[in-house]
């Protein structure tokens, strides 16, 4: 089964990776104001960035998934938002271990005859 999202939101704040599917749902509710359940994943990680934890609704149920690095540390954003949203190429690069933040499109090419 693939897990699929509308939206994908980084926490920014760090949190107790011991926290499950409920406590985290409550952080969703409570310190990012957003919805838990609409759909959208939200990321959260712990305090030395090591460790990313997804909640994720799928319309019957809450998907819970964790990440670790064999070594390193996963870039995090450094904003004043509680929280952050990023898209799925960004997700992609922020879970490989890539500074997805450093990371973009070149510059359309120039074709002149």
């Amino acid at each position: 089964m693939q897990l699929s999202a509308d939206a994908i939101w980084l926490a920014t704040a760090a949190v107790d990776m011991r926290t499950g599917i409920d406590g985290l749902s409550l952080h969703v509710q409570q310190a990012l104001r957003r919805p838990p359940c609409d759909g959208t994943a939200y990321v959260f990680a712990n305090r030395r960035r090591t460790r990313p934890k997804m909640v994720c609704w799928d319309g019957t149920g809450v998907w819970m998934c964790l990440r670790r690095l064999r070594r390193g540390q996963f870039v995090w954003p450094q904003v004043d938002d509680a929280c952050w949203q990023m898209s799925a190429e960004q997700w992609q690069w922020l879970v490989a271990g890539v500074d997805w933040q450093r990371l973009s499109a070149p510059a359309p090419a120039q074709w002149r005859l």
